[in-house]
């Protein structure tokens, strides 16, 4: 990737980026995150370069890197266990219309793979997930959520979106090709609606708190806009 990759803060053995939506982190050699970040380091900067966790490639939002086998280790144990906060705003169709749900819970068992359009439960053995929301604002047809992951299943809120009847705007894999064409032909918005900006997490004896709070700036145009 040619841009600059943007460094929210660094720790002892590992760095917060900025991740674009869009970018893959690490499958594609030489045009993904990871490559990118190597090259504007420099070769023998650190003695690693490896994502601790997920982010889809259309997520944009906060992703850590270790930059130490040692804090590989114990990181990728926090979130393993599940003592990480990681919280996420999401744009995605539709209204929540009763008051009470304001705040809700999408607890449908899921399987450890991703799933798909027609079946985003997956198959196979299904097994808990619990995505926590909070309805922080509505437009014309779609509302943004504050959501808290509470498991680690793979597209985990978009599949409970998705089952919610509730896709996330634009999800090029559980949402409907027919919106995502109306988006791109109509909107001129060729992204998806789903932001990581928030993680905390116990590092070394301290609590490090990171945030990345405003939407990217084309998430944020299409939701203004429908607001008009």
């Amino acid at each position: 990737m040619e841009e600059k990759i943007k460094i929210i803060e660094q720790g002892q053995g590992w760095i917060c980026l900025e991740k674009p939506g869009g970018i893959s982190v690490h499958n594609d050699p030489g045009r993904d995150l990871i490559s990118g970040l190597q090259k504007q380091l420099g070769p023998g900067s650190t003695e690693i370069l490896q994502p601790v966790h997920r982010l889809d490639k259309e997520t944009s939002g906060l992703l850590l890197v270790a930059t130490a086998r040692d804090t590989l280790a114990g990181l990728s144990a926090l979130f393993a266990e599940g003592k990480v906060t990681k919280r996420y705003k999401a744009l995605v169709h539709g209204h929540f219309e009763h008051p009470d749900q304001a705040r809700g819970t999408w607890d449908i068992p899921l399987t450890k793979s991703a799933g798909g359009r027609t079946d985003p439960r997956g198959r196979g053995k299904r097994v808990e997930a619990l995505t926590c929301f909070r309805v922080l604002d509505h437009s014309l047809h779609y509302t943004l959520l504050d959501i808290e992951l509470f498991t680690g299943r793979k597209h985990q809120i978009r599949r409970h979106a998705k089952l919610a009847g509730h896709p996330v705007v634009g999800d090029p894999r559980y949402g409907s090709p027919k919106a995502i064409e109306f988006l791109k032909t109509q909107k001129q918005f060729d992204a998806m609606g789903l932001h990581a900006y928030f993680l905390k997490f116990q590092d070394k004896g301290r609590t490090v708190t990171l945030e990345l709070p405003d939407l990217p700036p084309e998430v944020e145009r299409l939701f203004e806009e429908d607001k008009a």
